[in-house]
């Protein structure tokens, strides 16, 4: 497949260069090598991204509902047909297997495409009968937004951020992040192509000055920011001073508690599901794997034996199920994980080391008798780490769970569902998941409470942060004043 697009940015319906902008090289990581070389973008791109946007912005929003909701549903059937191509891409892009691609990446942005092209129709306000006089509400799209993505799903963000996005009439800029700027060129594409009009779905390129630029800029009226915190509290301070609407799903520390009764083959599923799915680079993980005693013994034995029949090696071979740290930089921080869990006094079970002769490979790593004061139970890694820890009590773990800043994502596997629902009842959590993990259809709401989050994506809930209500009061007989 050749990597090199047509150019950096996809804006007001082509393609676009500026070489006066930052060399940004995207680097494969299951090799090391080069395989793409774009720019960012520099102020005349800036400028001409949101002219654009904003211009097609008022003529997608004339649009009906139905229509706009048909040209989603037709970007959907076109990624689906195009699925094997946009898969390979997203391995070249991010490093993760065929195999994960091909079911979890361009499906799942498919997924959202088609949902929000079925819901645009229902998107309306109501009548609200006051007597002889009334109430009705108009729901209206917000304008222009920004979405900024994050490395490790780049195709799925680029349609999860797009979908209600244009559903509700808005037009959007997109900026993926620098370390893999190649999937979204290819959604905005089937926008197109699917008859979006020039300008409403838009793709740009470049590093933190460039959002900055984006986010701080008057004509936009909303922020949609897949990220870290750090990142997260920048650009909600930015949004703030502009009285931006803003979604933010940023960084967890998230807690998976398995009771004593839960099946043992579902509890490994579910903490090698929460841990090392796309070699652990998932902001929502269950990383704080919680045992309660009576099974703990059991449960690593047999999680190590699952762990080794893990295939490393070429990710676009699909019987490969592991692939490399998306690049060298975010491989150097983990292994200072690893290590400062190993100072820490943590036991490490298996993994801990490199893979392979070229590419970021670092093998699937457990901690085990982790203590929750350790660094590696309390920082976010981003990485194929899990650390297990025990507890006795339905009481005890449901406190620890809470005692972190984050409020991403929380899991409980148990056979007893009453105390299951006890747990998700009391999780500090805006994603919570029973007998499962890190299921993520595009009809239940994500996001998160604490430090992991504002707003929700997905499901129905996104309309409301993507469309405003105004008001209208109607009255029917004479009006009355005091002089």
């Amino acid at each position: 497949m050749n990597t090199q697009p047509t150019a950096s940015h996809f804006i007001d319906g082509a393609y676009v260069e500026d070489t006066q902008g930052d060399i940004i090289e995207v680097i494969y990581p299951a090799t090391g090598a080069v395989i793409a070389t774009l720019h960012a973008a520099t102020p005349a791109i800036v400028e001409q991204v949101l002219n654009s946007a904003n211009r097609a912005q008022k003529e997608w929003a004339g649009w009906t509902a139905t229509e706009r909701g048909r040209v989603l549903r037709r970007a959907a059937a076109i990624m689906r047909d195009r699925n094997h191509d946009l898969s390979v891409l997203e391995t070249y892009d991010t490093g993760k297997p065929y195999q994960e691609t091909s079911v979890a990446d361009a499906t799942s942005g498919a997924d959202a495409l088609e949902y929000f092209g079925g819901l645009a129709a229902s998107i309306t306000g109501e009548h609200i009968p006051l007597g002889e006089d009334f109430v009705y509400t108009r729901r209206e799209p917000l304008g222009v937004c920004v979405g900024i993505g994050a490395w490790n799903y780049p195709t799925q963000l680029a349609c999860w951020k797009a979908a209600p996005a244009l559903a509700c009439g808005n037009a959007m800029v997109f900026k993926p992040s620098e370390t893999t700027p190649l999937c979204a060129l290819k959604v905005a594409e089937i926008l197109h192509e699917a008859g979006a009009p020039a300008g409403v779905y838009n793709v740009i390129q470049g590093y933190g000055a460039v959002g900055a630029a984006l986010i701080n800029d008057p004509r936009i009226d909303k922020v949609s920011l897949t990220g870290s915190v750090p990142t997260g509290r920048k650009v909600y301070a930015a949004a703030a001073e502009g009285m931006r609407h803003v979604t933010m799903e940023l960084g967890g520390k998230s807690p998976l508690v398995i009771f004593d009764d839960a099946d043992l083959e579902n509890a490994v599923s579910g903490a090698i599901l929460g841990n090392f799915y796309s070699s652990g680079q998932v902001c929502s993980n269950g990383t704080r794997v919680f045992v309660q005693k009576g099974i703990k013994d059991a449960f690593l034995k047999r999680l190590t034996a699952r762990l080794a029949d893990v295939k490393m090696g070429d990710p676009q071979n699909p019987e490969v199920n592991f692939g490399p740290m998306v690049s060298e930089s975010q491989r150097d921080i983990v292994e200072g994980f690893i290590a400062n869990g190993i100072e820490e006094g943590a036991t490490l079970v298996p993994g801990g080391q490199r893979a392979g002769q070229k590419g970021f490979f670092l093998a699937p790593t457990v901690f085990a008798d982790v203590t929750d004061d350790m660094t590696i139970a309390r920082d976010e890694i981003f990485g194929p780490v899990m650390s297990v820890l025990d507890f006795e009590t339905e009481e005890e773990v449901l406190a620890r769970a809470n005692a972190t800043e984050f409020g991403l994502a929380a899991g409980v596997l148990t056979a007893d569902l009453t105390r299951a629902r006890r747990m998700v009842a009391g999780f500090e959590a805006g994603t919570c998941y029973i007998n499962t993990y890190n299921a993520a259809p595009v009809e239940a709401p994500i996001g998160g409470m604490k430090l992991s989050g504002v707003g929700r994506e997905n499901s129905k809930a996104a309309i409301e942060h993507y469309s405003q209500i105004k008001g209208v009061y109607v009255r029917m007989g004479d009006l009355d004043a005091p002089f």
